[in-house]
């Protein structure tokens, strides 16, 4: 009875004190617990974002350099990564945890037009983070930049005239550049963008943040830390040795300063070790009729490349199919008859409809029938990846496909059936993106892109950290067509698929900010008619390419000096 007379008047006591107990608003107790999460979120040590991060590869430096920027560097920082080692991991991974935190709301990503859509995929993909690009963009300037919260923009649409007031007439939380090399200089106006707009956080990343003088270096580091060298003619007395402004003084005093807002981890420091990779060219011979269909379609492109509506894209995909398969040929031509009375492309239509057998397909057969390896097959065109598949298939060689179109569901099972169970998956472009493909060791690129860091991008999904066997590329082209022309320059030339992955951006970023490759060899390829004119045009790019491939290791020796091994995370 004691018991129950205790415990009732205990309640009886609670129910009085809650009668007269004051309860907090919603609104105090909202703050109360805002703190609370703060204070749960104030330890740097700890990264809160990575729990949502599982479907990318996360390396300890990487993780180790986010920690740095964000509790040492408030934010600001130069990213200096060699070549491969994931600055856009680090980038993406700081972004998601100041938005985790609930630190930043409006992100901007100034990068070359080239890269828009691939930071646009990446940021989306792997970090969960939704962008609109100018690339996609609707609205007029004046709202475009105030209508929304995360935007992927060209630094070339950004600082136009036209777009340059309204980027910079608001404030940002986080402002990304890539390939901030492009600010090297204070009297551009990639330079002055920047430097006008508001910015809370900043991140800037660059593999080669000298690339003439170290006066790029004190422009670089005064967009991150206004003040931190000083002024320039203080900087050059300070730490600028020689008179063409390569040779440093006073090394450790300016690696002290450099290492208040830059990050520089090398693979000798984070010690990644990759497999080798092997790569050949299977260059195949066409039939008579499939040589004289290609040459057709060439002479109908250079006779026609001024006719108005044959668009720069129509060229590209017509030339592109001719030499991936009759079906993919066949769907561009039956959508140009739709468009053009011309009387070559009945011909055109016709040749190809009676082209049932394809060589390019037929070598690629025997080659899968010989391998024992996990072999990804990518493939640009969708009627070939079909008509590749009915190959296969004949041939008894079990297969699964993947397809940017493709449910999410039907994408995990392609995946899961090339991992358990078959040898061989045709792939799009975007197949595998941001998946863990390190059990296959072969590629086949059996639609060459003519961008070599698509073709690059490629070799990263089985050629990266984690790979545990060496890893085998096999590039097809058809002799005499545009790709065996594409694959000499960059094979024999400048050794492409000796790089690491991640150098040819560099080095044809020494070309100019103008450069476009692709668009580069199609016009050289139209407008030189015989083979003798093709060779000596092809064989004068791959001197230039070789060049800049020089103008680049030149660079990394110069950085290597300054830098040292000494600004790891």
């Amino acid at each position: 009875m004691s018991d129950l007379y205790s415990i009732q008047f205990e309640d009886s006591a609670a129910s009085n004190a809650l009668k007269n107990f004051k309860f907090s608003s919603l609104e105090d107790y909202e703050a109360r617990l805002a703190l609370f999460n703060l204070s749960v979120l104030a330890d740097y040590d700890q990264l809160v974002c990575l729990p949502s991060l599982s479907n990318i590869d996360k390396h300890w430096y990487q993780i180790e350099t986010a920690k740095k920027v964000i509790k040492q560097f408030g934010g600001r920082a130069l990213l200096s990564d060699e070549v491969g080692l994931g600055k856009t991991v680090e980038a993406g991974m700081i972004c998601k945890e100041y938005f985790a935190r609930g630190q930043i709301k409006s992100l901007l990503v100034l990068v070359p037009a080239s890269l828009v859509s691939q930071w646009q995929l990446e940021l989306s993909e792997k970090f969960g983070i939704s962008t609109v690009t100018t690339d996609g963009r609707q609205l007029p300037p004046d709202e475009f930049w105030l209508a929304h919260e995360c935007i992927v923009a060209s630094i070339n649409t950004a600082k136009h005239s036209s777009h340059f007031s309204h980027v910079t007439s608001r404030s940002w939380d986080m402002v990304v550049v890539d390939e901030a090399h492009h600010l090297k200089n204070r009297r551009t106006l990639n330079w002055k963008l920047v430097n006008a707009i508001q910015k809370r956080f900043i991140l800037m990343l660059t593999a080669t943040p000298v690339q003439n003088h170290l006066i790029e270096l004190f422009n670089l580091l005064t967009l991150l830390k206004p003040g931190l060298l000083k002024t320039e003619a203080q900087f050059k007395r300070s730490y600028v040795a020689s008179s063409d402004g390569r040779i440093p003084k006073n090394s450790e005093k300016l690696r002290q300063l450099m290492r208040e807002v830059m990050v520089r981890n090398t693979r000798s420091v984070v010690d990644v070790k990759l497999p080798k990779r092997f790569a050949s060219t299977i260059t195949v011979e066409p039939t008579a009729s499939e040589q004289d269909l290609y040459q057709a379609i060439n002479d109908y492109l250079r006779q026609n490349q001024s006719t108005k509506g044959i668009d720069k894209l129509t060229r590209n995909t017509l030339l592109m199919r001719a030499g991936s398969s009759p079906s993919a040929l066949a769907d561009s031509l039956k959508g140009l008859a739709k468009r053009f009375e011309h009387e070559e492309l009945k011909f055109l239509k016709k040749r190809t409809s009676h082209m049932k057998k394809f060589s390019k397909s037929q070598q690629l057969v025997e080659l899968l029938q010989r391998s024992t390896k996990k072999t990804l097959v990518f493939v640009n065109h969708r009627a070939t990846q079909s008509y590749l598949s009915d190959c296969l298939t004949a041939a008894e060689i079990k297969h699964t496909q993947f397809r940017g179109d493709m449910s999410l569901k039907a994408k995990d099972a392609a995946i899961e059936a090339f991992r358990e169970e078959v040898p061989v998956m045709l792939a799009s472009e975007t197949g595998g993106e941001g998946r863990n493909l390190q059990f296959a060791n072969a590629i086949v690129n059996y639609d060459l892109p003519w961008n070599p860091m698509k073709i690059e991008q490629r070799i990263g999904r089985l050629h990266r950290i984690g790979q545990k066997e060496d890893v085998f590329i096999f590039n097809f082209c058809i002799a005499g067509s545009i790709e065996e022309y594409i694959l000499k320059i960059l094979h024999e030339k400048i050794n492409m698929f000796e790089l690491v992955v991640g150098e040819i951006d560099s080095i044809l970023g020494n070309m100019g900010d103008e450069f476009d490759f692709e668009e580069t060899v199609i016009e050289l390829w139209l407008a030189n008619g015989t083979s003798k004119e093709r060779t000596e045009a092809f064989e004068e790019l791959g001197g230039q390419l070789l060049m800049a491939k020089q103008n680049y290791q030149e660079v990394q020796e110069l950085d290597e000096k300054l830098f040292g091994e000494d600004l790891e995370a």
